[in-house]
């Protein structure tokens, strides 16, 4: 009996991109982090994947998270992240909304070794 499991990548909910800021005269500016404002856009308390991608949009890193944009902005702040030495590579980063963690452990794992994701170092098959 053969059994085939298709995985297909999740569907895109959110997409930022790295962005210099433009802003008039009296108007505030919104503090960047390593180039990006719009994590704002990244839902607060929703689980899902993220990918980085760089300005040849090559996947550098895929991720999972119970509370998304929690786990994103920290790959920018703290000093653990896989991707601290290579933030700056960083340009876009795309969101797929995933509720179930069964669901965002497989699509995690299917995508860093289907991709080939520069710099995750767990779940990688392809080596």
């Amino acid at each position: 009996m053969n059994i085939l499991i298709k995985i297909e990548m999740p569907a895109i909910d959110v997409s930022i991109t790295e962005r210099k800021q433009s802003f008039s005269q009296g108007e505030p500016e919104i503090k960047s982090i390593h180039g990006f404002i719009d994590f704002h856009q990244i839902p607060r308390d929703k689980g899902g994947i993220f990918t980085f991608y760089n300005v040849n949009d090559e996947l550098l890193f895929v991720g999972k998270a119970r509370k998304i944009r929690q786990r994103v902005k920290k790959h920018f702040e703290d000093n653990v992240s896989p991707m601290k030495n290579h933030r700056d590579e960083v340009y876009r980063i795309d969101v797929s909304i995933v509720e179930d963690p069964t669901e965002r452990e497989i699509y995690e794992t299917y995508i860093i070794n289907e991709y080939h994701a520069k710099y995750n170092v767990e779940k990688v098959f392809y080596k």
